[in-house]
């Protein structure tokens, strides 16, 4: 009996992220939580720490397939390793949104973020979670004992979460990409029958749906980066629990390339484009360094002008491609 539990805990991140965002809305104005989205004319603030709303939704999600399947079927398999997602998800959540509101100026320092990152790691590595043995092309299967806990599951989580901060800057972007992501992981974990998976994915991606309604262009809230870090954790853990590391790295393919562009702009390059009075925008760099310039510039070449819409859904085109090819062999 995994499938109804299942359903009801990705009903429940739905309706309460849709309940919650709205509002979060709203209160965020009242109060004057708002940042400027600078690629429109004219600049206007709105919203965001979006991620409270959406982590919060998933969690509860999360809790609740873990009480249906506690009190209606006496079945505990899959608590501890529910729990320490949890927990993971939740520190995630803290540093990011620590970073959010200490803001550029004083936020966390390229050195702080990863070390911090670490800290989110530690309940996955405490419970020895996944597999100690990875299978790697050329090399097979190899035998990790401790080092996997405790360098490997530290090492993804790290890097998930610092890695899908990185591809942002456009209305829709980083929530269409966990959107996507999750979706094939969570696909990818029910083939597998790695049921614990599965239950965080789907419960995160229908925490993010109802988000990315408000976040689509233009955007009624932003993410910040509370939603970015918990969402690469998410990835990261997913992957870990169902023994899917390869079709993570697959899925993360445009995130590499954003590595590399981010490196090519010794990593102090934005990604941001600059509006133009007719509603398109153009990139500030005759040169790329990012995946959004690429996008970017294709599209001014192809139709002679760039909406920022348009830049997002061809990102997330690319990234949809990457994911049927992932999940195919399972289909």
């Amino acid at each position: 009996m995994f499938i109804p539990p299942l359903f009801f805990a990705a009903v429940i991140s739905f309706l309460l992220s849709a309940f919650v965002i709205p509002r979060w809305i709203e209160r965020s104005k009242q109060h004057g939580l708002l940042v400027t989205d600078v690629q429109k004319l004219p600049n206007r603030k709105i919203p965001f720490l979006a991620g409270l709303g959406v982590v919060f939704s998933a969690v509860v999600g999360i809790l609740g397939y873990i009480a249906i399947q506690t009190f209606l079927f006496n079945e505990s398999a899959n608590t501890t390793v529910l729990l320490a997602a949890i927990a993971s998800l939740l520190i995630a959540l803290v540093i990011g949104v620590v970073d959010d509101l200490l803001g550029e100026k004083i936020g966390l320092t390229q050195i702080q973020k990863p070390l911090l990152s670490i800290v989110a790691a530690l309940p996955i590595s405490v419970i020895n979670a996944g597999r100690n043995v990875m299978t790697l092309p050329i090399l097979g299967k190899i035998q990790l004992g401790n080092a996997y806990p405790f360098a490997i599951v530290p090492l993804a989580i790290t890097g998930a979460a610092n890695g899908f901060n990185m591809l942002a800057g456009l209305n829709g972007l980083e929530a269409g990409m966990g959107l996507i992501i999750l979706s094939a992981l969570g696909y990818y974990s029910l083939a597998m029958t790695e049921y614990a998976a599965a239950v965080i994915a789907y419960c995160a991606v229908f925490a993010i749906a109802p988000f990315f309604y408000y976040n689509k262009y233009p955007a009624r809230i932003l993410p910040g980066n509370g939603f970015t870090y918990s969402i690469g954790a998410i990835i990261a853990i997913v992957a870990i629990l169902a023994d899917a590391e390869r079709t993570a790295l697959l899925l993360f393919t445009p995130y590499f390339i954003e590595l590399m562009l981010k490196a090519r702009g010794r990593f102090k390059k934005e990604s941001l484009a600059v509006p133009l009075p007719d509603g398109s925008i153009k990139n500030q760099y005759a040169k790329w360094y990012s995946l959004n310039h690429v996008a970017i510039s294709f599209l001014r070449e192809i139709k002679g002008k760039a909406y920022e819409w348009e830049a997002c859904f061809a990102l997330l085109g690319f990234e949809l491609i990457i994911a049927l090819i992932a999940i195919w062999p399972h289909i």
